[in-house]
């Protein structure tokens, strides 16, 4: 293979904190890599959860290792009070403000705009990222392209936000489009708004959200930004049954529906994206796409029942409350747990899988060929 190839692109899908995985799949790789190496993606694309580690390769890109590991110090010490407000008092106040909101039909208060106060992600991030280096990490051409995913409630399309190093027209097709943008933490708070659970984000003049929502191609932007060889670390296992309740006769909880609702959101378009991509490389003269995904070999929503316990006490009884704590309501509870034990094991699995599959990914990256720079760290490690 000729030098680093400049159609290479890693998609890093969506998922709450189930997102640690992906953390530890880009740990095992960046074990493959010489050191000092650049980052071996030229194109990177996230959404929802894997934009911020999208963001944080971007604004580091000579220096894969050192990125990975800004990003791992941050997840192997996550805290549920990190992300959104989970003490006692603000669960409280949540609850009796819904309770008013819906006993006077919203004269009294108006409804709250989310379940959940994500202030706390929004200074961890403000603090942790840096998206002034990612002009400069283009302009060096040390990166050719990154696409944020976002929804817009106003015209309920898929909305890439991208910044590249070479001229790429915007593009519009049916329920996704593309816009090129300067990159900022807005952009990627927008892609975070899960819905429900966090307030949609303004930003260009309209609501967005969770960039997960609308996305039913989600290979779709890296292959727009120029990428037609994709590694894509999902949050799911492909084949795995779901954990559901022993009787098929139980009504589903509230929880369990929400879990459901959550593996949709952030899976299922990802499986049939790819069956599409299958069809379209038999097409005579088609140009071909390839495809290396890694997704979990274990059960994620079993781990999270073993670290359910970690979850402060006024969430616990939340999530119990919403029937999220049996074993129908782990998937729920698999993309909240926002806690370092559950967090730890999910790096440590997805450093392990990348370990196993070590021969295929070095294959497919060429990872001999990534450029190696000199060594610093952009992110702050504050």
């Amino acid at each position: 293979m000729d030098a680093e190839p400049p159609d290479l692109g890693l998609v890093l899908t969506g998922g709450g904190a189930r997102a640690a995985y992906q953390v530890g799949v880009l740990k095992g790789i960046s074990g493959l890599v010489r050191r000092g190496s650049g980052c071996p993606f030229p194109i990177i694309t996230g959404a929802s959860a894997g934009a911020v580690s999208a963001v944080a390769l971007a604004s580091d890109p000579a220096h894969f290792r050192q990125a990975v590991y800004a990003i791992e110090r941050v997840w192997r010490d996550f805290r549920v009070d990190q992300v959104f407000r989970a003490d006692g008092v603000s669960m409280l106040k949540s609850g009796l403000h819904w309770a008013l909101a819906v006993l006077s039909g919203g004269w009294l208060v108006h409804p709250p705009r989310s379940l959940f106060d994500n202030a706390p992600l929004w200074n961890l991030l403000r603090a942790r990222l840096d998206f002034d280096a990612i002009p400069r990490g283009l302009y060096k051409e040390r990166l050719d392209a990154i696409g944020i995913c976002a929804t817009s409630y106003a015209h309920a399309d898929s909305m890439t936000f991208y910044a590249s190093s070479s001229p790429i027209d915007p593009w519009k097709r049916a329920f996704h489009q593309g816009a090129r943008v300067q990159l900022s933490l807005d952009h990627l708070m927008a892609s975070l708004a899960i819905p429900f659970l966090f307030r949609p984000i303004f930003v260009h003049d309209q609501y967005y959200g969770d960039g997960a929502m609308r996305q039913t191609s989600p290979l779709s932007p890296a292959m727009h930004l120029g990428a037609n060889r994709l590694l894509v670390i999902g949050v799911g296992d492909m084949g795995a049954p779901v954990l559901t309740s022993r009787d098929p006769g139980t009504e589903p909880s509230f929880g369990q529906m929400f879990g459901f609702m959550l593996d949709s959101l952030f899976m299922d378009q990802l499986h049939a994206d790819l069956e599409h991509i299958k069809v379209y490389n038999e097409r005579p003269g088609a140009r071909h796409i390839e495809t290396l995904v890694v997704t979990p070999s274990r059960d994620l929503s079993e781990i999270a029942r073993r670290h359910r316990h970690e979850l402060p006490m006024a969430l616990r009884v939340l999530l119990r409350t919403l029937g999220a704590s049996n074993s129908a309501g782990m998937q729920l509870l698999s993309y909240l747990l926002f806690e370092r034990g559950y967090t730890r094991e999910l790096i440590a699995l997805g450093q392990s899988d990348a370990r196993a599959r070590a021969a295929e990914i070095r294959q497919f990256l060429a990872l001999e060929h990534a450029p190696r720079y000199r060594a610093r760290s952009v992110i702050s490690s504050r």
